[in-house]
């Protein structure tokens, strides 16, 4: 389960799950593509990478403007020859009750997850048939993937909707050898979910520790944040990964919030 040289684009880099995946691919011999709408935040990434001895390239990617995610694809592909993974991680988080939910803010939530995952994969499949050597597409799930939480309607939504997509790529990318599996984390300290804690306060009337403690982490076994280097550790797996026998899954990391 190497990654040795392999080509990988991870969206939303620059920051966060995004660019411990990215350190982690580089650490294991990966190239790695930093695709993020902050090109200079993703270059700050790229610059970490090689100054630990790793070799990466920041492109602009906007995942919901298909010209932009074409583009920047095809500026890996003719840098480095392919494509061998892609993670699928750029998303943001909006929360609001339902009967408040503005649809502009629905539209937006769906557009990142859901339609980024979409365009990347379907930017990137061409070059993993036409390779030879299959490859790997990672989706950014969460526990809301599977379970749903107030305010977020349109975040579990996407979420839930990313397994749907990844069955079908995993069915459809069988024949060339190309896997596509989803990873879904618990809450993970991040500027994302930092955000949410002052926002759900607000919603929900109770304080920010209560948020954390009695919302976010009250369902895990050990009352801890999922580490964004759990999450990385998953990606390296599924990237590695050498057979079909790994395809079509979704892997829960939450310290037991959710158990299968």
């Amino acid at each position: 389960m190497k990654i040795t040289d392999k080509i990988c684009i991870v969206t939303g880099a620059a920051s966060g799950i995004g660019r411990e995946i990215a350190l982690t691919y580089a650490r294991a011999g990966a190239k790695v593509a930093i695709a993020d709408i902050n090109k200079a935040a993703a270059q700050a990434t790229v610059d970490a990478i090689a100054q630990a001895g790793g070799t990466a390239m920041a492109v602009s990617m906007d995942v919901t403007d298909e010209a932009q995610v074409n583009a920047a694809v095809a500026e890996v592909v003719d840098a480095w020859g392919g494509v061998d993974v892609l993670v699928s991680n750029a998303g943001i988080q909006i929360v609001h009750p339902i009967e408040d939910f503005p649809f502009a803010d629905w539209k937006k939530m769906l557009a990142i997850h859901l339609d980024g995952a979409f365009l990347t994969t379907r930017a990137c499949l061409p070059h993993m048939q036409a390779s030879g050597r299959g490859g790997s597409i990672i989706y950014m799930g969460s526990v809301h993937s599977k379970e749903a939480s107030v305010l977020k309607s349109a975040y579990v939504t996407a979420k839930h909707g990313l397994i749907g997509l990844c069955k079908v790529v995993a069915k459809e990318g069988a024949a060339h050898g190309i896997r596509a599996n989803v990873i879904c984390p618990g809450f993970v300290r991040t500027p994302l979910v930092d955000k949410q804690i002052p926002e759900q306060a607000e919603a929900l009337r109770i304080s920010e520790d209560d948020v954390i403690r009695k919302v976010m982490l009250k369902e895990t076994v050990d009352g801890e944040f999922t580490s964004v280097q759990d999450v990385a550790e998953i990606a390296l797996l599924f990237a590695g990964f050498a057979s079909n026998a790994l395809t079509g899954q979704s892997l829960v990391v939450s310290h037991g919030w959710f158990m299968q």
